[in-house]
């Protein structure tokens, strides 16, 4: 059975003054995803994000969330996205408790079982009761993810959430974000235009430029490991791997084949068979990098 996506964007355009900001774009977000939004700075991202959650018009086009237009049904459309676009706001004489406190009073039903368990979701028990002046940068971005889903939303849209922090910081933001997507079945749709962190931190990602959308990789082949993949067996003769294997591409010394795993083992023991000495097996990967690179053209990114 084919699950709807949480988000569907539909031939969305914006344009001002004259100036086309995202063209024409049409994106399927799936459901329990860790969504990249990649491109470089001033590609659209941050303009795709206002308009979908209502702080900028569309000029075209339409957006649907949870099956809900944004143009026609905004209100039950919003009411299942939690967001931080660019930096989260809180009130840094208060405590972190006093500032969820403050902000589950807006959203009838959160109760205060559930600022607890968000609070031990992004790991912050140990300092909730502090002031947020004391926080690190990184313990704030933490703050406002718990924010952000308090009334437990199915879709939780972050702006470059990893501006600003040290790289332990983004490790651990990573991780929660992670964690939250697979505990709680949240769909969060971050834009970035890292792609080493895109790489780590995501299940899929769409990769913009210009305002277009220019292709969009599946990127944790952990979670849904294709029946085929690009496997690299580096041996000491690869023409006559080539022949015993019936095919396949030499690359650096390697015989590069698209295999299953029973295929791999069985190809690996009549190598060995014949004599051919095979010094490692593994999976030929192209990176994000070398993704971007193709869909671009070679365009840089950051």
């Amino acid at each position: 059975m084919q699950i709807d996506p949480v988000v569907r964007l539909q031939g969305v355009t914006k344009i001002k003054s004259s100036r086309t900001l995202v063209d024409n774009l049409t994106l399927d977000i799936p459901a329990g995803q860790v969504f990249g939004f990649l491109g470089p700075n001033g590609a659209g991202k941050t303009t795709t994000i206002r308009m979908m959650v209502g702080l900028i018009s569309l000029t075209e086009g339409d957006i649907h969330i949870c099956g809900h237009s944004i143009k026609r049904d905004f209100e039950r459309a919003i009411a299942t996205v939690g967001a931080i676009v660019e930096n989260p706001e809180m009130y840094k004489f208060m405590t972190g408790y006093q500032n969820l406190l403050h902000y589950a009073r807006m959203n009838p039903g959160v109760t205060r079982e559930r600022i607890e368990e968000a609070v031990r979701l992004v790991g912050l028990e140990g300092r909730i009761r502090d002031k947020v002046k004391t926080y690190s940068l990184g313990m704030r971005q933490r703050l406002g993810v718990a924010q952000a889903i308090l009334h437990r939303p199915k879709l939780l849209i972050l702006d470059e959430p990893t501006n600003g922090l040290d790289p332990q910081g983004i490790r651990e933001l990573r991780d929660y974000l992670r964690h939250l997507s697979r505990s709680e079945g949240t769909t969060i749709f971050v834009s970035s235009h890292l792609l080493s962190e895109m790489e780590l931190m995501c299940d899929s990602v769409a990769i913009i430029q210009n305002g277009r959308l220019m292709g969009v990789r599946e990127l944790n082949t952990t979670v849904r490991a294709p029946e085929l993949s690009r496997v690299a067996f580096e041996v000491n003769d690869p023409q006559q791997a080539q022949s015993i294997a019936g095919g396949g591409l030499i690359e650096e010394g390697s015989l590069i084949l698209e295999l299953n795993m029973e295929d791999t083992a069985d190809l690996n023991a009549r190598l060995a068979a014949a004599g051919i000495k095979v010094y490692s097996i593994h999976r030929s990967v192209r990176t994000l990098e070398d993704q971007f690179l193709e869909m671009t053209g070679g365009g840089t990114i950051g």
